[in-house]
């Protein structure tokens, strides 16, 4: 079969918070980055989905701190002003406390380790890692807060209609949360979500430009095992946030993430799906404020209650080495197509970073196929031929 039209240019599986570039119409423009590296990247598809025009800028290092700070905000954006940006940083912190609190209560014993850190030209962003837990093998939340400069050709290229105008650096700013769970249990599944939000300035020499924003995100569940009943809440928990704000959102976000988690060279997806949108902004912005808002709020009594079910299920070596070979797949799927973390690799990004959505333990098996009717083929069809769960 063909390949999905996101599978080989995107990816948010990683713990960077916005993935390179994006699914859009043949018409858009994507713009995307990682906040963990010096890198601004652009790309604008033709219909044949060519790759059309790239470019790189700086971001600033970070500095490590002892203390998390009120806000990573810049003086001039206002610490608490009730702008998007301030409500959007608000949101991911309270998120990651609440996602973090359930966590370690699902755990019982593992506890999450904090770094923070900031940047000298505004931003920074909270790590928290949860390594060898009594339930998780590793849990990763991350925020951060990321200002930095696009460089003058890509904003010429993200503009509707093409001019002589050459306009400077174009200032941009984003915020977002990211997180992969990895349990233990074979039978508990791992998940990733991640939401975030972009706006670009107008530069300094064109005051007339219009400012640019957009929403994206999802959350997505990858088990090792089928248990229908756990599937089928999952996804209704997406579709009832997604519902609360336009019905077409969940089929369409559905497909979405079918599309974007796609393991090219293994014919199937990395889990069972969830929901998936990037570069959104033909809505009203508080709509989608608030839609982001409610996604991200949905994890907990989405995933929560799942782990609390399957954490204690009793398990053989045999079901440990299928999830091991799952873990492969997760692998697999940021090493090769995830281009923020290939990026982080070539360009000498800090590996603690990159590398933190990875499990502690995973497994390859040459040749490896389980048995026809198997509870594990089951799982691989499903990855293979993507089901509608509710």
């Amino acid at each position: 079969m063909p390949p999905p039209p996101t599978a080989a240019l995107s990816s948010s599986s990683s713990l960077f918070l916005f993935p390179l570039s994006s699914y859009s119409s043949p018409k858009k423009t994507q713009l995307g980055f990682c906040p963990s590296f010096p890198f601004t990247k652009l790309t604008n598809f033709t219909p044949t989905r060519r790759l059309m025009t790239c470019s790189a800028v700086s971001i600033e290092k970070e500095t490590l701190i002892s203390h998390r700070p009120h806000s990573f905000l810049r003086e001039t954006d206002g610490l608490d002003d009730g702008s998007v940006r301030s409500r959007f940083q608000r949101m991911i912190m309270e998120v990651q406390d609440s996602v973090c609190g359930a966590l370690e209560a699902v755990d019982g014993a593992g506890k999450f380790k904090e770094d923070a850190w900031t940047r000298p030209g505004g931003g920074g962003g909270i790590s928290r890692v949860l390594q060898d837990g009594d339930v998780f093998e590793k849990a990763g939340v991350n925020i951060s807060v990321v200002y930095g400069v696009m460089p003058p050709e890509a904003y010429r290229a993200s503009k509707a209609n093409v001019t002589d105008q050459k306009p400077g650096p174009v200032p941009f700013f984003a915020a977002g949360i990211s997180s992969v769970l990895h349990p233990k249990n074979p039978f508990a599944p791992t998940l990733h979500f991640n939401y975030r939000y972009f706006e670009t300035d107008a530069p300094k020499d064109a005051p007339g430009a219009p400012r640019q924003w957009w929403f994206g995100g999802g959350t997505d569940l990858t088990p090792s095992y089928i248990f229908e009943e756990d599937v089928k809440h999952f996804h209704s928990i997406q579709k009832k946030a997604c519902d609360k704000f336009d019905p077409s959102f969940y089929p369409r976000f559905k497909k979405w993430c079918d599309d974007y988690f796609y393991i090219k060279h293994r014919d199937e997806r990395r889990g069972l799906g969830g929901i998936f949108f990037d570069d959104l902004n033909d809505y009203d912005q508080e709509m989608l404020l608030s839609f982001a808002t409610e996604c991200a709020n949905s994890v907990v009594p989405a995933y929560v209650p799942i782990v609390e079910k399957r954490k204690n299920t009793p398990f053989t070596e045999s079901h440990k080495a299928w999830q091991q070979l799952r873990r492969g797949r997760y692998i697999e799927f940021n090493l090769v197509y995830d281009r923020g973390t290939t990026f982080g690799l070539k360009t000498g990004g800090r590996i603690e970073s990159i590398l933190v959505s990875l499990p502690l333990t995973a497994r390859w098996e040459y040749d490896h196929k389980p048995e026809e009717g198997s509870e594990e083929w089951k799982l691989l069809d499903a990855c293979m031929n993507p089901k509608e769960w509710i």
